[in-house]
């Protein structure tokens, strides 16, 4: 072979080794690189999950094709995503808006979670900002609670202001009225009686608005002591004495003893009491109204029956509702402030029970509180005095 040949042969094989060694050279760097940059890389997108599991906000994470790279669970619970992708044009509507210049967008979103009619609908804040490789970050808390309780709260003042006015005003103007006829002693006293009547009518509406937001604000069983049902009862009964009288009506109790209850001995007299005033103001006179208790299968249960007119099917789902009265003209007759049931709802259900209705037009009512029945050890209990005990207004 002649030596030019061979020359250039070698000259060859040289190049052909220099490219494999610099390829070798940089194949092991990338992958010494990769070692190095991979754990870093996954720490970071650990990073990313946790900051975004801790927000308290929802997420969804679109890639730069909108397609769903990641999503919190309710983002599919409340029928968002599916299928990879956000069904909801509200909210790609503020995605393509941070496509479009750059920024963060914000805005409310209201949606049903149901195909179902009667589905309420769902107050969304969803906020949206871009992130790195054209993706965007979706972010949406639920404000429909919120937004309910504030409605809450503006209806009840509103109902507030609507019935302070009629005893506020009467008051003014029997006062006046007063003035004018100062010089008769018949007018006086028959006004006079009249003022009296307004005044108490607007102290019990005070006192049962204060009752009431004391408790919404959840602390009215701070502490739960063990309750006596038969003093619950008795002292009960023992406060609308006088209002029973004055009405002609008759008040009678049968109950079996010494049953207790955990919770709060004042609130539950005061719910006990109400479902009382209630059955009270609405009995015909001469009427009667009872109370008994009784024990069935770990409840305790207080009902109160009365010899009223009834409450028409249309408005027995509503008498719980605060301010609702069925029959306006008569409940500003007997002077009720329209929240005493509310109160007995809301007492019961902070004790862990429920209040039933029973009624038939003409044939009364009978509300019947179920409690938890306590299992107190015996030395706590006082022995029952007897399985029934009578009390009346009028002897009976």
């Amino acid at each position: 072979m002649p030596s030019g040949a061979i020359i250039l042969i070698a000259a060859l094989l040289g190049m052909l080794v220099g490219v494999w060694a610099t390829y070798a050279f940089l194949a092991t760097e990338r992958a010494r690189r990769r070692e190095v940059i991979s754990p870093a890389a996954s720490e970071s997108s650990i990073l990313a999950d946790s900051v975004l599991d801790a927000l308290p906000q929802d997420y969804i994470i679109l890639d730069r094709e909108n397609r769903v790279e990641q999503a919190s669970t309710r983002a599919y619970s409340y029928g968002i995503v599916k299928d990879g992708v956000v069904v909801r044009e509200q909210i790609m509507r503020i995605a393509a808006a941070v496509r479009d210049d750059g920024l963060i967008h914000s805005d409310e979103v209201r949606m049903s979670r149901s195909m179902l009619e009667e589905e309420l609908e769902s107050q969304l804040i969803v906020r949206s900002a871009p992130m790195n490789s054209g993706r965007v970050l979706i972010l949406f808390e639920d404000n429909t609670a919120q937004l309910r309780l504030e409605e809450t709260r503006r209806d009840f003042t509103a109902n507030i202001s609507h019935e302070l006015k009629t005893p506020i005003g009467a008051i003014a103007l029997l006062a006046e009225t007063l003035a004018d006829n100062a010089d008769d002693p018949e007018a006086v006293r028959h006004f006079s009686q009249s003022l009296a009547k307004e005044s108490r009518r607007l102290s019990t509406l005070v006192q049962d608005i204060i009752e009431l937001s004391r408790l919404q604000a959840g602390d009215a069983l701070s502490t739960s002591d063990l309750v006596q049902i038969d003093d619950v009862v008795a002292e009960s009964i023992d406060r609308m004495r006088v209002e029973a009288e004055d009405r002609g009506v008759t008040l009678v109790s049968g109950r079996t003893t010494g049953l207790t209850v955990y919770g709060d001995k004042k609130l539950l007299t005061t719910a006990v009491r109400n479902l009382l005033d209630n059955a009270v103001r609405y009995s015909r006179p001469r009427g009667r109204v009872s109370v008994g208790v009784t024990s069935h299968d770990g409840l305790v249960s207080i009902a109160v029956v009365d010899q009223g007119e009834g409450i028409a099917p249309a408005h027995r789902e509503r008498v719980f509702e605060r301010f609702y009265r069925g029959d306006k003209a008569r409940s500003r007759e007997t002077g009720g402030s329209g929240l005493g049931l509310s109160i007995v709802k809301h007492v019961v259900s902070d004790h862990g029970g429920r209040v039933t209705l029973w009624s038939a037009p003409g044939q009364g009512s009978t509300f019947t509180i179920l409690l938890p029945e306590a299992q107190a050890p015996k030395s706590a209990v006082a022995p029952p005095a007897g399985l029934s005990q009578e009390s009346s207004t009028n002897g009976e």
